[in-house]
């Protein structure tokens, strides 16, 4: 299977991606790709239930029904237009009778990206300055993201209408570990190095570097705390920031889901995990049986030792630090729940 690059002229063919303006086609573009089919090779399945939106770019589709039934989409043609087989389960089992291109889009950015184009007459020509480099970029890699499929429109209207640019130099330090909280941050242009000083090095341990479309400085918003960490500009560069009032009103509020410790119980009984992000000290004085520990400050450290298709009871001793680290997960396509009180609260 080959593949090719996607442009704003081809994306404009298909519909509804007609109907996005055109500086989020171009950067919808830059996104996905063009792939290739040979004969008989099979696309789509009866009863899929992937969350993707295909379009026939050329070639020739066999679609065939539970009941035997076929017919045929021929790149090109008015039916082509539209998604291939686009209800879920899929109705139809599509393969190639002939060399085939195809592109695919995740159905849920796609629909935030339409809502998000349609929800208001406001504009965001303050981000798409030279300064900001390749700021569609920034903002499609956040619309990508799990977590903003479940912020509501008008919230992503207003996010980027309130967020503010600030450029700085290689060596600036953004936040400080220790300092209050005061903005969300995200990357528009370069790069920023993530690190924590401990007892044993001052200087501080590498915890993570960021790119364009990475974010920071939720933790000490959401759990009223000092930073945990300080952030270096590793080059020159821009960020979006927001401010704190803003960021928990329309960003931390809609991402992070509360439970109590029976449905936390019931969750995990189901087959989910208790994630611990508490000190370990804290963890072994006392913890939910079975709980794994990843402290707060690890969290971006240790996401390849989650589970996308677990669900996670994220939980502290009041709700603070789990909330923080729920939200930081959320981010990054986890399925969270936070428990509300924290283990303090449960009866010990």
């Amino acid at each position: 299977m080959d593949d090719s690059t996607v442009t704003p002229d081809m994306l404009r063919r298909f519909s509804p991606l007609d109907g996005l303006k055109r500086e989020n086609v171009a950067a919808l573009a830059k996104k996905i790709e063009v792939r290739t089919l040979d004969s008989s090779e099979p696309l789509l399945r009866e009863g899929d239930t992937d969350k993707r939106t295909y379009y026939l770019v050329s070639g020739t589709l066999e679609l065939t029904d539970r009941n035997g039934a076929v017919r045929l989409l021929r790149s090109n043609s008015d039916e082509s237009r539209n998604p291939i087989t686009p209800v879920l389960p899929r109705r139809y089992t599509v393969r190639a009778v002939d060399r085939v291109e195809y592109i695919s889009v995740d159905t849920e950015l796609l629909d935030v990206m339409l809502t998000w184009d349609q929800t208001g007459s406001y504009e965001v020509n303050e981000l798409r300055s030279d300064d900001h480099g390749n700021s569609d970029d920034w903002m499609i890699t956040l619309l990508q993201t799990k977590a903003f499929h479940r912020i509501p429109p008008g919230n992503i209207q207003a996010i980027f209408m309130r967020m503010q640019q600030v450029n700085f130099n290689a060596g600036d330090v953004i936040i400080k570990q220790g300092d209050e909280g005061d903005y969300f941050y995200v990357i528009t242009r370069g790069r920023c190095t993530v690190t924590r000083e401990t007892p044993l090095n001052k200087e501080g341990i590498k915890l993570a570097e960021l790119g364009v479309g990475d974010t920071f400085g939720e933790e000490a918003l959401i759990s009223h705390s000092r930073r945990n960490a300080t952030v270096t500009m590793a080059a020159d560069g821009a960020l979006m920031r927001l401010g704190k009032d803003d960021f928990t009103t329309l960003l931390n509020e809609p991402m992070v889901a509360w439970v109590d410790h029976e449905e936390a119980r019931r969750i995990v009984a189901g087959g989910g995990r208790w994630l611990d992000v508490r000190l370990p000290s804290e963890f072994e004085s006392y913890h939910e049986p079975g709980a794994s520990n990843i402290p707060l400050y690890f969290i971006r450290l240790k996401l390849n030792a989650l589970d996308t298709k677990t669900t996670y009871v994220v939980c502290c001793d009041t709700g603070r630090r789990s909330s923080a680290g729920a939200f930081v997960l959320s981010e990054r396509g986890f399925d969270t729940r936070v428990l509300r009180g924290g283990l303090n609260v449960t009866g010990r």
